[in-house]
């Protein structure tokens, strides 16, 4: 009895070190995304949503994870007592955090943003930005533009957005 014990603990504990690399799911999240999984501000999970996440750092040494340009506004505006030391984006098509200040944005184009209508994609560099572009439309701009648009954006937006979740709801309950 104790031999099928140990030789199916053997077994499973092969079968998990097997599953970790060859599905190193957990692995591929960011160390941010792992801090912060879900947007404060929508509950969306940031990893789904990698290419589009923010991670604000303030003075006094919090930090804000949110799923979109869109959610950082909200907190930038929420916490306006506070100064943001750094402001980081995810490059569209790395998903890895950038400097927001320093990126290549695109604004507007036919591919839907995250939280918002009008999107506002962020890019590492001009050459993929201009991909973007060719391939999507938009703008370029960079970070004050994208945020102003973000701003101008939001009641629109926040309208879209309860609208999206009362469809929902109505759907559940069916």
């Amino acid at each position: 009895m104790k031999t099928h014990r140990i030789g199916g603990i053997t077994i499973l504990t092969a079968a998990l070190l097997a599953m970790a690399l060859f599905f190193p799911v957990a692995a591929a999240a960011d160390e941010d995304q792992v801090k912060h999984p879900a947007c404060p501000y929508c509950g969306m999970d940031r990893t789904k949503f990698a290419h589009s996440r923010a991670l604000v750092t303030y003075d006094d040494g919090t930090v804000v994870g949110t799923c979109s340009l869109h959610c950082a506004a909200i907190d930038l505006s929420l916490k306006i007592d506070k100064t943001p030391v750094s402001i980081e984006v995810a490059d569209y098509g790395t998903k890895k955090l950038i400097d927001a200040e320093t990126a290549v944005w695109v604004i507007g184009g036919s591919k839907m943003g995250v939280m918002t209508r009008r999107a506002k994609w962020a890019f590492g560099d001009q050459a993929g930005a201009d991909a973007f572009m060719a391939a999507n439309g938009g703008s370029p701009g960079e970070f004050k533009v994208a945020v102003k648009a973000a701003f101008e954006d939001m009641y629109a937006d926040l309208e879209m957005i309860r609208e999206k979740r009362k469809k929902m709801r109505a759907m559940k309950k069916k």
